[in-house]
């Protein structure tokens, strides 16, 4: 009888991770391993291991005997340390799954992509970044490329955009608008509240990411995770949350003069910067070829924020 499939988590302790490690666990004859630098049980019955990943042989040992590894690592918000720390990581586990015959699995996001295309953002959606942490992006998504096209490596990327869902942390979603209007206060949006954008929730980003790697046919490319195409204004978040509040549908702008004035002082708002135009300009993320191929749909926005709250 052979072992059951060991599919190790790299990054478990974040809002990725844990829905992950949920439905991975669910799978019959799969054992999963959770890694991070403090892991804890999600399900009950995980394997866990510390790893520091910058450390070429802890890496190597949390990945051996793995047969799926899923990267979903998150890196303080500072491009300074995604410059220093993320090729690191990726050229520590790509080195680690080709040794150890793993698969990979990229948990990324929609920065490396031309910001001129950010209104319809598709797996074919050009590869060209304007800002310090997009570029980290396309450079480790090239890495995994580069390592597949040899040969040496079988992986695919999976896409979300902007995150939410229930108990979500460093989601701008859920810090801004959905805890702020549970706290009875007014929620809040940068730089334009009539732009169009996307939302991605957690546990069909995690369902999907689970599923994806069952498929034969997935494997060696790019997949935008489900996304409801709502493309919801920041006004129109709020307008949907007031009704199941009861409340009055109050956003308040912080204009682009006030960001600038304000990340002066607020290490966080200068990191935003950069990346204004996701908030600027209408940004609008299309999963339309998972959901064609699998049939795979994105939970509505109405029934995702009503979750959150």
């Amino acid at each position: 009888m052979s072992p059951s499939p060991l599919h190790t988590i790299l990054g478990s302790t974040g809002n990725i991770g844990t829905a992950l490690a949920t439905e991975l666990s669910s799978i019959d004859s799969t054992t999963v391993r959770l890694s991070s630098r403090n892991p804890k049980l999600v399900s009950g019955d995980e394997e866990l291991v510390k790893a520091n990943y910058l450390n070429e042989q802890e890496v190597d040992a949390v990945v051996k005997g793995s047969d799926t590894v899923y990267l979903v690592v998150g890196i303080t918000y500072k491009s300074k340390l995604w410059q220093e720390q993320w090729p690191v990581i990726m050229k520590n586990t790509i080195k680690a799954c080709k040794k150890h015959g793993a698969k990979l699995v990229f948990f990324d996001n929609m920065y490396c992509y031309d910001p001129d295309h950010v209104g319809h953002l598709t797996e074919e959606t050009p590869v060209n970044p304007k800002s310090k942490k997009g570029k980290v992006r396309a450079q480790i998504a090239q890495m995994i490329w580069d390592e597949v096209s040899s040969g040496g490596l079988q992986a695919m990327i999976v896409r979300a955009a902007d995150f939410y869902g229930p108990g979500a942390k460093l989601s701008f979603l859920n810090e801004s608008v959905i805890n702020r209007m549970k706290a009875g206060k007014t929620a809040q949006w940068l730089y334009a509240g009539d732009k169009n954008h996307s939302f991605t929730y957690i546990p069909d980003a995690a369902k999907a990411t689970a599923f994806l790697a069952q498929q034969a046919d997935a494997w060696n490319q790019v997949w935008h995770l489900p996304t409801s195409d709502a493309y919801p204004t920041g006004q129109e978040c709020v307008n949907i949350l007031a009704k199941h509040l009861g409340a009055a549908p109050k956003l308040a702008i912080l204009p682009g003069f006030m960001v600038n004035l304000l990340a002066m002082f607020i290490p966080l708002l200068r990191e935003i910067k950069e990346l204004k135009y996701q908030l600027a300009e209408d940004y609008c993320f299309d999963s339309s070829k998972i959901e064609i191929k699998y049939g795979l749909k994105p939970t509505s926005l109405n029934d995702g924020l009503k979750a959150c709250l």
